[in-house]
């Protein structure tokens, strides 16, 4: 979801930066890649170990984050390059498609909303109640389970290195659709194929990928 078909990553960063700078611990953009596609609350017990601060209360911190992140998904939102086209493709192949994120189902729902996608779900999984985030594969090998197939049989969209090596993890196949800030990152070879827009994909690319 998160910086795939929504365009929420920026704002996430900069909801991380606000929310630490409270605790006194200032982190760059540049810091951040290590965090990008981690859990909310993941994120937070990351830089805790690096900068521990007196009287933490990650709780409390983290439901900063769903408090802002749902206003700016309800107002300012919107859907990234493609993201409208990559359902309709699949959809049209009569594929059942998931929506398997890190994000709270809270957050999740503010989207569907925000948006009307409900109906092209025939699943929506959150990670927030799995013992890890992604890079964890928990979250793709509960989705798989809910589609009722094998994870070898499905195909996994992504646009972060941690939501790749889920998906790979869990043994599917995965597109990579970075952010355009990342796409020259070599990790990224570890997907089956590797995307600059969800704009892209066309049957000649989904082909590729069923034959590799």
């Amino acid at each position: 979801m998160d910086g795939l078909l929504i365009d929420t990553e920026p704002q996430w960063q900069v909801v991380e930066r606000q929310i630490m700078n409270e605790v006194g611990v200032e982190i760059t953009p540049e810091m951040q890649h290590t965090t990008l596609g981690l859990r909310s609350d993941e994120q937070l017990k990351y830089w805790y170990k690096l900068y521990p601060w007196k009287n933490p209360d990650l709780e409390a911190m983290d439901k900063k984050y769903t408090v802002n992140m749902v206003e700016y998904f309800k107002k300012d939102a919107v859907l990234m390059e493609g993201a409208i086209h990559a359902l309709d493709f699949f959809r049209e192949k009569c594929l059942p498609i998931a929506l398997a994120s890190s994000s709270t189902t809270e957050l999740i729902d503010a989207f569907l909303d925000r948006f009307s996608l409900h109906e092209y779900f025939t699943r929506v999984v959150s990670a927030e109640n799995e013992p890890f985030g992604k890079p964890h594969p928990g979250v793709y090998l509960k989705t798989a389970s809910q589609l009722h197939c094998e994870p070898i049989a499905c195909l996994a969209l992504e646009d972060s290195f941690h939501g790749l090596i889920a998906a790979k993890a869990a043994k599917m196949m995965c597109i990579a659709v970075p952010d355009k800030q990342h796409t020259s990152d070599p990790r990224f070879g570890a997907a089956d194929l590797t995307l600059s827009s969800l704009n892209d994909l066309t049957e000649e690319s989904y082909q590729t990928i069923r034959k590799s």
